[in-house]
């Protein structure tokens, strides 16, 4: 119920109610102690009294009779305590003084063996009030007594009435005053959020350049503020990424689709013979094959974006790995005039992996390279363990990158060309996706390159251990791999 209702209304609720639960336990406190002070003062004077029966027999000559004293305390007690409460018995029984009062409200009294040496307090109800008394033994002259004497109540109970009165009308005042306080509180702390919610309220996908202002006090406020600025900034660059990668997807994609209705347009302008249908048959298809590897790069970057892409990591065989990725580009790297290796440093080396991503990132690695590196070069797929990690790499003595295209290589769509070169087949997706890959895997993907000399690319995955004679994820047992298990080997395609 109270959640449902709006922030300011609850701060006033909280606020007024902590007024309340203050105000309430400081009025229960003055209470308890003005009761506690007042019961002092009455125990006090009751005591005074008992003294001063105390002081007056005291005072009598040592050999008077019962009677005497009996007179002398009636003729001295009638005139100022006739209306007080207070009799007084001797050991005996015999009483010495008996109050008009209190003799018809309390007829018996306890002798002073029976009575507390330490004296008793009660309450009683007389004569319509209430009344605080004390009996307490005395002894005088070898002579015991029991004193009894009693306050009236009616005074101190119409004080703590008027009293409580008194604090549930300062306490009603004081929460209204809260309440009050409380509504114009929370709207004054509230005013910068509202300020706020106005100002982001005018932000839409148009003008995400603008920024919430920060107030300059150190508080809460300031801290949303910063912490909804730096939201939006994140929302700015996912945005300008989101109309990049869309602008450069459709650039990409309209290149090969316009050479494909050109080569169609042309084929149909006039008859042609087999040959040459086969010729623009081949140019299309080639087309499409870039058209498929680009879309296909552009829907596995969509679902990593969109977290749909899943990675299961899996124990797999180095050897394994890297003899479907020789068979992959075996014929490819001879085509291209290139010399490819493949070197293993160490025995019976199994790393956690994707049976599906990890291929794929070492095809792109090994494209990127033979597509860098001109004819006689050499292409260079090595594994090498390190720790509890094994090193995956793919160098080459191609092209090499220029310093200032390191720090982009990895971006959607970026290809560093050297100034004057034709730009090289491809998208510029492949090293986003194997990037990511990396990422996925728990590792970083990274480039040591210089111009001119070629360039290494590399990451490390997790060690682990898989059976020596199992059948593998790519097919095979350890006694069938082509791939040495002591000493690096390499296969030159």
């Amino acid at each position: 119920m109270i959640k449902s209702l709006p922030i300011r209304v609850r701060l006033t609720l909280w606020y007024s109610l902590a007024i309340a639960a203050a105000m309430f336990s400081i009025g229960f406190v003055s209470l308890w102690m003005v009761h506690r002070a007042i019961d002092d003062l009455e125990r006090e004077e009751l005591q005074q009294r008992v003294r001063s029966v105390r002081r007056f027999v005291e005072s009598r000559p040592p050999g008077e009779t019962r009677a005497q004293l009996r007179d002398a305390i009636t003729a001295a007690y009638n005139v100022s305590h006739g209306n007080k409460w207070l009799q007084v018995i001797d050991e005996q029984g015999n009483w010495i003084y008996r109050s008009p009062h209190v003799a018809a409200a309390y007829p018996n009294l306890v002798l002073p063996r029976q009575a507390p040496e330490a004296g008793s307090y009660f309450t009683y109800t007389a004569e319509s009030s209430s009344v605080r008394a004390l009996i307490e033994p005395i002894s005088i002259h070898g002579v015991r007594y029991t004193v009894q004497t009693g306050l009236t109540l009616n005074r101190t109970l119409a004080i703590l009435s008027n009293l409580r009165i008194q604090l549930l009308l300062l306490a009603g005042i004081g929460l209204l005053v809260s309440s009050i306080a409380g509504h114009f509180m929370s709207r004054k702390a509230l005013k910068p959020v509202a300020a706020l919610a106005a100002e982001a309220r005018r932000i839409n996908d148009r003008n995400l350049d603008i920024r919430l202002p920060e107030p300059a006090a150190l508080d809460e406020i300031s801290d949303l503020s910063r912490t909804l600025n730096q939201m939006l900034e994140r929302i700015d660059k996912a945005f300008a990424s989101v109309r990049t990668f869309t602008g450069n997807a459709s650039h990409e994609l309209r290149t090969p689709i316009s050479l494909m209705r050109t080569e169609i347009e042309v084929a149909l302008y006039r008859p042609r013979d087999s040959v040459e249908y086969r010729d623009v048959l081949g140019r299309l298809h080639g087309e499409t094959l870039r058209m498929t590897s680009l879309v296909e790069n552009l829907l596995s970057l969509a679902r990593a974006d969109g977290g749909a892409e899943t990675i299961a990591l899996a124990p797999i065989r180095v050897d394994d790995l890297f003899r479907q990725a020789s068979a992959s580009w075996k014929n490819a790297m001879n085509q291209a005039l290139l010399d490819f290796r493949v070197e293993i440093e160490g025995e019976d080396i199994a790393l956690l992996g994707d049976r599906h991503l990890l291929p794929r990132l070492l095809s792109i690695l090994l494209e990127n390279a033979s597509k860098y590196t001109p004819p006689g070069g050499f292409v260079k797929l090595c594994a090498a363990s390190a720790g509890t990690r094994v090193v995956l790499s793919v160098a080459d003595n191609g092209i090499g990158i220029a310093s200032e295209h390191k720090p982009r290589i990895f971006d959607r769509f970026f290809r560093a060309t050297p100034a004057g070169d034709p730009a090289p087949a491809g998208s510029g997706l492949g090293l986003a996706l194997a990037k990511w890959i990396a990422d996925r895997h728990g590792s970083e993907l990274t480039v040591e390159s210089e111009p001119g000399r070629g360039s290494r690319f590399s990451f490390s995955l997790e060690r682990t251990r898989v059976a020596v004679h199992a059948t593998h994820a790519f097919g095979g047992s350890r006694k069938d791999s082509e791939f040495g298990s002591k000493q690096p080997s390499s296969q030159a395609s």
